[in-house]
């Protein structure tokens, strides 16, 4: 398993892309392995770096090596730092992760205000979203939903790991007292 083992590994950080588990179960086929033992040599490949600077992360449900969170402070002095998104940039992108498919008018509606098509232009550009069709209406809008890409920069393994509303706010506890108060207000109303 040991060869297995270091091909794997090999590949993974040979890959500029996470790695997919089809293209690793694969790899391992091709040198007469058994594909099942996948897992038993990714949890090996983790095992090798305990304590190293890297650490293998499954993004986008693929395999790839990244650095270790606590050393990004001293890193980011060296490395190039990508262009940061626009408020308005990242609203609309929240909006078409929480809500894809969408359409621009869902975006705009959500938002309030209207959207600029060089906003949507700079996400497909950066390959954070895609246009996942088009919807069955008068017009026949684009429905924009999330990429591969966009689980990669965020670190997200799948949509299912993108936090809740509550984990959002800024203060939750701020939230249990706006529900008790509200219901406070309509006992009083009521009596």
């Amino acid at each position: 398993m040991t060869d297995l083992t270091d091909l794997v590994e090999a590949l993974i950080f040979a890959s500029a892309e996470p790695v997919g588990e089809s293209a690793l179960r694969r790899l391992i086929e091709s040198q007469g392995g058994d594909p099942s033992i996948l897992p038993s040599v990714l949890d090996a490949v983790r095992e090798r770096y305990i304590g190293r600077p890297m650490v293998l992360a499954e993004v986008a449900n693929a395999w790839q090596f990244r650095t270790r969170s606590e050393l990004a402070p001293a890193l980011t002095t060296v490395i190039e730092r990508p262009r940061r998104l626009s408020r308005a940039a990242m609203e609309a992108l929240a909006v078409i992760a929480y809500h894809q498919p969408c359409t621009r008018a869902d975006i705009e509606g959500i938002r309030g205000v209207a959207l600029s098509q060089g906003v949507l232009d700079a996400l497909v550009g950066d390959g954070l979203i895609v246009p996942k069709g088009r919807k069955e209406m008068p017009g026949r809008p684009v429905l924009w939903g999330t990429s591969s890409g966009f689980l990669s920069a965020f670190g997200l393994r799948d949509l299912q790991a993108l936090p809740r509303r509550e984990e959002l706010l800024l203060d939750p506890g701020a939230l249990a007292l706006t529900g008790a108060a509200e219901e406070g207000v309509s006992e009083g109303d009521a009596s």
